[in-house]
């Protein structure tokens, strides 16, 4: 039986609530959905080999959870979530394939470089690549962002994805994919996120231009654009009212889950979108991004 969009997931308002920065998947009520029950594969990805950044948790798990049961490896990057790290790790090994779980600071170069060397080693190869991670905060005055946080926000969500993107370009072969995880907010920025915001507006072009960049050697780039999507960075980043109400304003009436994402990941990286690049996927709830 096909679910009904609008009310075959939680609904609003989600329980007033609050974390610290960056966020914990145990601490969320209600807990995210990643497709841990729902997902399943049908060899789309069998015997390729992915990194997912922010691969511990939201986005990112569900992504993992996805590509595995497809039959790829993943290479789980992440900044300092253990606990999500090594449960995202756990689905991934028992859907059968490898798992590698490697902590670090994407917004240095020498970190990214190290990924994709230590996704060679592991797999012998690198198909797929998920820059996913993005770092986030809400400031209702221009005047109360530093220039500390504007450097972090460019740093983390897309100086890193030139960094890995360059890297494993280098050994990638034709068929390879890169998928970049920009946002609805680079077509509809809110004020408040106005860092965030605009790296995603960069994300977007990044997409399309490496996409030319790259075609002649037969590697596909592409985005997948979230509307407001039920994770970690969410009670972090937000005041509990807004956590309450967020997703309210789709005309589905609620906040996705990041299982509702991971089918256009799969669609991306798979042989399903052999003509599919430079383009931009939204998921956003009905939010339209014209």
């Amino acid at each position: 039986m096909a679910m009904d969009p609008k009310n075959d997931a939680p609904k609003q308002p989600q329980p007033k609530q609050q974390q610290d920065m960056p966020g914990s998947t145990a601490k969320m009520t209600p807990t995210p959905d990643h497709g841990e029950k729902s997902y399943k594969g049908s060899g789309k990805l069998e015997g390729r080999a992915a990194i997912i950044t922010g691969g511990d948790s939201g986005i990112g798990r569900a992504v993992a959870i996805a590509f595995a049961r497809e039959g790829a490896d993943v290479l789980i990057s992440y900044y300092n979530e253990h606990d999500d790290a090594r449960e995202t790790a756990r689905w991934v090994e028992e859907a059968g394939r490898k798992a590698v779980v490697v902590a670090g600071d994407i917004k240095e170069e020498r970190h990214c470089e190290d990924l994709v060397k230590q996704a060679m080693e592991r797999f012998g190869k690198l198909d797929i690549l998920v820059n996913n991670a993005a770092h986030q905060a809400s400031f209702s005055s221009i005047e109360d962002i530093s220039a500390e946080e504007w450097d972090v926000t460019f740093r983390t969500n897309i100086h890193s994805q030139f960094y890995l993107s360059k890297a494993a370009i280098r050994n990638m072969k034709p068929g390879s994919s890169i998928i970049n995880t920009s946002s609805i907010n680079h077509k509809n920025p809110s004020p408040t996120l106005l860092a965030y915001a605009t790296t995603k507006g960069a994300i977007a072009n990044f997409t399309a231009g490496l996409a030319g960049l790259v075609a002649e050697k037969g590697i596909r780039v592409n985005a997948v654009a979230p509307g407001p999507i039920w994770t970690p960075l969410i009670p972090s980043t937000m005041d509990e009212e807004k956590v309450a109400s967020f997703g309210s304003n789709t005309p589905m009436g609620r906040a996705g889950q990041p299982a509702e994402l991971a089918g256009a990941y799969v669609l991306l990286a798979s042989d399903d979108a052999s003509y599919i690049t430079g383009a931009l996927i939204p998921v956003t709830g009905g939010r339209p991004m014209l």
